[in-house]
């Protein structure tokens, strides 16, 4: 089987923009590294060709697997390779690719940088919230509590096992031994699903506090929060069981929209691409709308009813007395507003790419977004699974205090023990 490095690339030929994957790295580099009578379709049609004529049943990809040298010094990528890459090629290399490769490097420290913080700050998350200290009511802990869950199982299913090994392939090349990647795709989406949607649930639950007080009593309890969590979580899986007929069990590990390999029937499929597509936009396209919705009401009845306090207390003539009840919601308040928001700044580069790419498998190719925006949108998606704890600590005192002492126990631990 030919050893290739398999990466999305974009190749501009006249006025058509044409988006291929899989393409082969000598095929690349002879591209790149022509001139310009080069024949611009050679490496493309070439790789087209090959993905085209290949049997990509499960018994020939699990013989051709075995089969393969998987010594990544002459298969897999490295961090010297990309560097040393970079610098040879540099004046040869379009500014897309430049930006692209500059990606690829920064992403190498980076995503090892990102699991350790993430996963250290929702196990700090999980612990401290359910104590009851932080000044929380049980419903929001609740929420809170979930929220770092999923974050956290997202930094598992997502960057650990699969976007390190797609960089680390010497390390990590006996992931491919495991043939389970379409039931991780089911739990990765999953798990992604239930992340945007417990802050969809999370911000719906303090628009009812603040601006529906008769339902208020009724809704914003800690069972409705344990029923709309395990009703989001029993859905979101439900929604993600297609991955597992769509996908094979077998890793490819690469830089595309799945990390598995799919048969040819699948990839030119248009139901399979509508199904994804409606994928992408139940997330995070109709959550993105219902959290500004959700915002933009809240805040319009927050104002309201603060200027209707301000003049029942006498403020409209001049001095603004002290409101104790305002000031009771306003950590609850800055807590919604922060959340929704690093949600929405965090996600944002994502959705538009997402939709773009399944759009364009659709047919639609009149509009043309660089490749490494994907780059930058898969990035900024795993930082919104570490940014929570810190806006807890920040907006929150009481969080605050338990995360010091949190951090403290150690210490104090050892020197019990050494006084002893």
């Amino acid at each position: 089987m030919m050893k290739r490095v398999l990466e999305d690339h974009t190749i501009k030929s006249g006025t058509k923009l044409m988006v291929y994957e899989n393409v082969d790295i000598a095929c690349l580099l002879e591209y790149i590294t022509s001139g310009t009578n080069s024949d611009h379709h050679t490496a493309p049609q070439r790789a087209s060709r090959n993905l085209r004529t290949a049997d990509w049943s499960d018994t020939t990809i699990y013989q051709n697997l075995k089969k393969m040298d998987w010594n990544v010094t002459t298969n897999g990528r490295s961090f010297i390779l990309y560097f040393n890459f970079l610098v040879a090629h540099y004046e040869e290399l379009s500014l897309l690719l430049r930006i692209r490769y500059a990606f690829r490097i920064i992403q190498y420290i980076y995503f090892p940088v990102l699991a350790g913080v993430g996963f250290t700050v929702n196990i700090l998350t999980i612990v401290i919230l359910p104590r009851g200290k932080c000044g929380l009511s049980r419903c929001v802990t609740r929420y809170l509590v979930a929220m770092a869950v999923t974050d956290l199982l997202v930094i598992i299913l997502d960057l650990i096992l699969r976007h390190i090994p797609i960089l680390y392939q010497k390390e990590f090349h006996f992931v491919r031994s495991f043939h389970v990647c379409n039931i991780h795709a089911v739990l990765l989406h999953a798990a992604t699903d239930c992340s945007v949607w417990f802050t969809v649930s999370f911000t719906f639950d303090r628009f009812v506090a603040i601006c529906c007080q008769k339902l208020k009593t009724k809704y914003c309890t800690e069972r409705t929060a344990a029923v709309v969590l395990g009703t989001v979580t029993l859905l979101s899986g439900f929604k993600n069981i297609f991955w597992y007929f769509m996908l094979t069990r077998f890793y490819i590990l690469d830089y595309m929209a799945w990390f598995c390999y799919i048969t040819d029937d699948v990839l030119n499929s248009p139901v399979w691409g509508a199904i994804t597509f409606l994928h992408y936009i139940l997330t995070p396209c109709i959550p993105f709308a219902l959290i500004l919705l959700l915002n933009t009401v809240t805040a319009r009845h927050i104002i309201l009813a603060s200027r209707a306090r301000r003049q029942l207390l006498g403020a409209s003539s001049g001095e603004c007395p002290s409101d104790p009840e305002m000031a009771s919601r306003r950590n609850s308040i800055i807590l919604l507003f922060v959340i929704s928001g690093n949600f929405i700044l965090l996600w944002a580069v994502l959705m538009v790419n997402s939709i773009w790419t399944q759009m364009y498998f659709l047919g639609y190719d009149s509009v043309y977004i660089p490749i490494y925006v994907m780059d930058v949108g898969i990035m900024l998606q795993l930082l919104s699974c570490c940014t929570n704890t810190a806006i807890y600590a920040v907006t929150q005192t009481k969080f605050r205090q338990q995360l010091k002492n949190v951090g403290k126990y150690p210490f104090t631990l050892i020197l019990k023990l050494i006084k002893r």
